[in-house]
């Protein structure tokens, strides 16, 4: 006789699991085959209260979960290859885990990501979301944190900003009549749904020196990139692309520009190009449909970057990014 879990898996996740190395999720492990590639392995988990509120909808969970991982492996410069999901649940019920898988599913075929296993758990505590993707290199081409030059130019993908204000939107830190409705909902769709710049892998895997993706905020991810390579960083922080909710919101309340800088949840690319390389990425980011911008330059030396504003003077961050401990 089956399972609860077994009917679980069956009724939401194994449609899924399309993948032959998937085994129909009948095995207790699943076969990738890795073609004369390198493989990435990434794990990220997303915790409620802690990565997600209570009441977000259940379909932005699953896209949030896949995605954050995707993130990275396209700042390794890799293309995804498949995923195993963990899920601890305090109740399997239908209204949560219906629009939950279809959502998944819909994000498995778009980022062509198939579903490989997992596992399902029951939890008297905080729904936790965990997921470990997998992705391919051709050998040795895997872009590293380490590895900036100086006189690389700094870059970063989209804009900056606009989940760590989604984020104060949905915890009444901001004035809903401060900006208009769709601007309110695009902020927190940026948070609740990150859109990972896996069309810019190849780019960043021909081009970049180091590369990571933004996920604690764009000040602490860059002084990590910094300390991996041994170098350090100037940023002019007019550079730094904002979109236009944010710019405005920006002129309303005095600290905000703080909080874009170290704020978490963009899921950007932050990465060093150099400048021999420069305009080749950016025609290849502008193919790939992914806007960029140079943001500042990597500089020898190990002291932390400096942020600048548009006088030259020092921004003064009281954090770089968000930490759990």
């Amino acid at each position: 006789m089956a399972s609860g879990e077994d009917d679980l898996i069956a009724r939401y996740f194994r449609p899924l699991a399309t993948d032959p190395g998937a085994l129909g999720l009948t095995d207790d492990a699943a076969l990738l085959t890795p073609s004369g590639h390198d493989i990435v392995v990434t794990t990220d988990a997303i915790v409620e209260g802690v990565h997600f509120l209570p009441d977000d909808p259940p379909d932005t969970l699953a896209r949030k979960a896949l995605r954050v991982n995707l993130s990275d492996l396209a700042a390794k410069g890799a293309e995804p290859a498949g995923f195993v999901l963990t899920l601890a649940l305090r109740e399997a019920r239908e209204a949560w885990l219906a629009p939950f898988a279809r959502a998944l599913g819909e994000d498995t075929a778009a980022f062509r990501c198939p579903l490989l296993g997992g596992d399902t758990v029951s939890t008297p505590g905080p729904l936790m979301i965990s997921v470990t993707a997998f992705g391919r290199v051709p050998p040795g081409r895997m872009v590293h944190r380490h590895g900036a030059k100086p006189g690389d130019r700094i870059a970063v993908t989209g804009t900056i900003g606009d989940a760590a204000l989604g984020l104060r939107m949905l915890k009444g830190q901001i004035e809903d009549q401060v900006i208009d409705a769709p601007s309110r909902d695009l902020l927190i769709e940026r948070y609740r749904v990150p859109q990972p710049r896996n069309a810019l892998a190849t780019a960043i895997r021909e081009h970049a020196s180091a590369a990571m993706d933004v996920s604690d905020g764009l000040a602490g991810d860059l002084a990590k990139l910094c300390a991996a390579s041994g170098v350090s960083a100037t940023i002019e922080v007019r550079a730094v692309p904002l979109s236009g909710t944010v710019a405005l919101l920006l002129d309303q309340y005095y600290g905000f520009e703080r909080e874009v800088l170290s704020g978490g949840d963009d899921y950007e690319i932050l990465c060093t190009i150099p400048e021999n390389r420069w305009d080749s990425f950016a025609a290849a980011a502008h193919r790939a449909g992914v806007p960029v911008a140079a943001i500042g330059r990597v500089e020898a030396g190990a002291a932390p970057p400096r942020f600048l504003d548009s006088s030259g003077r020092p921004v003064k961050l009281e954090r770089l990014s968000y930490s759990h401990f």
